[in-house]
């Protein structure tokens, strides 16, 4: 009978391989180590009548659920069988993800969704609503406890959208996978306007536009390996660290590329992810929403085997400026981090906020704001390095000294000031620049006392701001030997039952 009910319908298996799709049975396959499954409830039927329903009834109800492992570790799965009421949620569906949902939070271990539903079955009425109401809920609970993964693997409309957007980090197909609360008919009889459904809510748009994925893929199986990478670098829960690997790169490599890689001269671009590539063990990082906000970059990586996560400015995008997307981004990823016990190490080269009426109009103070708290809020070992300009308020909030970073660093190459020399020049010197007989000559002087008195690299160093200017062919062994000192770093937060963060 299990056999039967994992085999399920001939035609319904045909229909799914038709559309380029893996059944649930074989995405979990490729998820989960080989073998490792047990499933949970695998014989359930519902019990509703009416509309048919009473003659159909099919061993799972259109869900797979159950535990295994991936690389080893206890992870907790459930996935939709498109194959079954097109994966449509009702009651037994329903309480068979609530099952697993409170096993995966009482085992402590990461759960995954694999999504492929045509959301709330109709026939059922409000209990299937009901049922969504108690996915949401544990969703909730279950955040900053175990590392929660959603994988859209077909689609994901109306509140059935909400429960992806609940969890840690959601993962796209291109093509078959789509997530929006009303699909194009609504849209078009709402508003008039004419759209695909990939154009309104595809892998693409949400992977860089929305900022709802956090990543995209053309494939299944590209998808749920990169999925496997992601948790061997997440510990099971928040009571434990991130797995620590061995490593064969050495603590101690000097860094003598980003003598290369990063220019003098501060407003000339180069892609951060380069730095980053020659820092981290082996040169490789996990980089999340890389097609979103790609002026701010967020990575997973590895120092001397141990996970950390990376915030750092990107100045070939926008200049590395932090902007409302670019906010955003970085407070869910440092929340994320915090929630989990990763250290955060932020290279900071950052010419200050965006500025214009749209950023402004759209909420740049209190959107920006939620970086600063996310940062202001952690508690694991900070450690920020600033590797050339560091201006203004977005100085302050990338991990700056003054808002709790345990180590302030910086590169000889550092600007650390309230503003570039020539718009400070222009502004305190404003009066006099304006009378002089030859106005660029006394502003060209001006620059250059304003550098001299107030930007020199060791400006910050003298007052207490910067813990050590370092040579940045060290970097490398710098940040291991500070993390290593850090690795036992406890810190309280006040009492309270939360904090109410900007929004």
């Amino acid at each position: 009978m299990k056999d039967s009910a994992r085999a399920g319908d001939a035609e319904a298996t045909r229909r799914q391989h038709a559309k380029g799709k893996l059944t649930a049975y074989e995405r979990i396959g490729l998820l989960l180590d080989k073998g490792s499954f047990t499933e949970v409830e695998g014989l359930r039927r519902h019990r509703a009548t009416g509309f048919g329903l009473e003659a159909k009834k099919p061993a799972g109800d259109g869900v797979v659920t159950g535990w295994g492992t991936v690389h080893g570790r206890s992870v907790f799965v459930y996935a939709h069988d498109f194959r079954a009421f097109g994966g449509a949620l009702g009651e037994a569906h329903a309480a068979k993800i609530h099952k697993v949902m409170d096993l995966a939070e009482a085992a402590g271990a990461p759960l995954v969704s694999l999504n492929d539903g045509a959301g709330a079955r109709i026939q059922e009425g409000v209990t299937a609503l009901a049922g969504y109401g108690g996915i949401f809920r544990r969703n909730t609970r279950a955040s900053g406890v175990i590392p929660q993964i959603s994988v859209m693997l077909g689609p994901c409309a109306g509140g059935a959208a909400y429960s992806p957007a609940l969890t840690d980090f959601v993962f796209m197909v291109r093509e078959t996978s789509q997530m929006f609360i009303t699909g194009p008919d609504v849209v078009k009889a709402v508003t008039g306007e004419e759209i695909t459904q990939n154009g309104l809510g595809g892998a693409d748009v949400h992977a860089g536009v929305s900022g709802v994925s956090h990543f995209a893929y053309d494939s299944e199986e590209e998808c749920l390996e990169d999925v496997r990478h992601l948790l061997s670098l997440l510990p099971s829960n928040n009571r434990e660290l991130a797995p620590v690997e061995q490593s064969g790169d050495p603590a101690e490599r000097l860094n003598d590329r980003l003598l290369d890689l990063v220019p003098v001269q501060a407003g000339q671009a180069y892609d951060i992810r380069a730095v980053i590539e020659e820092i981290v063990d082996d040169g490789d990082h996990f980089e999340v929403h890389s097609a979103w906000a790609p002026n701010l970059v967020c990575s997973l990586a590895r120092l001397d085997g141990h996970v950390v996560g990376i915030v750092a400015n990107n100045p070939s995008a926008f200049a590395g400026v932090l902007d409302i997307e670019a906010s955003e981004k970085g407070a869910r990823f440092v929340q994320f981090c915090d929630a989990f016990n990763i250290p955060l190490v932020t290279l900071v080269d950052v010419p200050g906020f965006l500025p214009g009426v749209d950023q402004e109009h759209n909420g740049i103070i209190r959107r920006g704001a939620k970086l600063l708290y996310a940062y202001c809020n952690a508690t694991v070992p900070r450690i920020s390095l600033v590797l050339r300009k560091a201006y203004g308020g977005a100085y302050i909030v990338m991990d700056s000294r003054s808002i709790g970073a345990d180590l302030a660093l910086a590169w000889p190459t550092n600007e650390i000031a309230v503003m570039g020399a020539e718009g400070a020049a222009n502004v305190v010197f404003r009066r006099e620049i304006n009378a002089a007989e030859d106005p660029e000559a006394v502003r060209a002087q001006r620059i250059a006392e304003y550098k001299e008195q107030l930007m020199h690299p060791y400006y910050a160093a003298e007052r207490g701001l910067i813990d050590d200017v370092v040579d940045p062919r060290a970097t490398r062994s710098v940040l291991i030997r500070s993390l290593e000192m850090l690795r036992a770093k406890h810190a309280d937060l006040p009492a309270r039952k939360h904090g109410n963060p900007p929004q």
